[in-house]
């Protein structure tokens, strides 16, 4: 089930990360079954994510030309992170629910937030990032393309987490096929809040103090 990163393929592409799937997973690489907890390759030049076999991670992952690159598992609170609201005002996120990755392709990082029709990139400012970075040297580590900096200001929550970009779409997704109307709805607020506490039931050997 392959998705598309790009801001105008959410919709189509996130939409079976947040369903049970119809058929047994195949790797599409090459198309061998694979199990429901499987890893994934991201291509960085479309922003395309690709299921993978434990064959397939080996030979293709992380490639000398740069083709594709393994998308990591491990999961990290960012409890010593703080970004204040001036601050998060300053990065011009029409929502405080957020996600940011470092595109190498385009050489610049990359600001989401998730909606009902999907993700939509917002114009950051990317001044204000590179404050920021600089006040929180963990920000800098993020595998550019497939790790993302989550931020989660809903409802005066003051949560940040180093994931896996395919985490992201897991997220986008569950809002796209939870939202209903112009609030979302209890079903839809229910699921983000579902996300989150299993993210902070993580292990505690993925925690991350924050600051270097």
């Amino acid at each position: 089930m392959s998705a598309v990163a790009g801001a105008g393929n959410w919709v189509a592409a996130l939409r079976r990360f947040a369903q049970p799937p119809t058929a047994p997973e195949r790797c599409e690489l090459c198309d061998q079954p694979i199990a429901a907890d499987h890893s994934h390759l991201l291509e960085p030049a479309t922003r395309r994510l690709l299921c993978a076999c434990p064959a397939c991670m080996l030979l293709f992952a992380d490639r000398t030309d740069g083709r594709y690159r393994a998308v990591p598992r491990g999961v990290r609170r960012l409890d010593g992170l703080a970004i204040s609201d001036a601050e998060w005002a300053a990065l011009r996120l029409p929502i405080d629910l957020a996600f940011f990755y470092a595109s190498s392709a385009e050489n610049r990082v990359v600001a989401m937030y998730p909606g009902p029709a999907g993700a939509t990139e917002s114009l950051l400012d990317l001044q204000a990032w590179q404050r920021l970075a600089t006040a929180n040297p963990v920000l800098a580590e993020l595998a550019a393309d497939v790790e993302a900096l989550l931020v989660n200001h809903v409802d005066g929550a003051r949560e940040y987490y180093r994931v896996p970009i395919d985490r992201c779409y897991v997220l986008v997704g569950l809002i796209r096929r939870h939202w209903h109307g112009l609030s979302g709805g209890t079903e839809a607020w229910q699921a983000i809040g579902d996300f989150f506490a299993r993210l902070r039931t993580e292990p505690d050997s993925l925690r991350d103090c924050g600051h270097a």
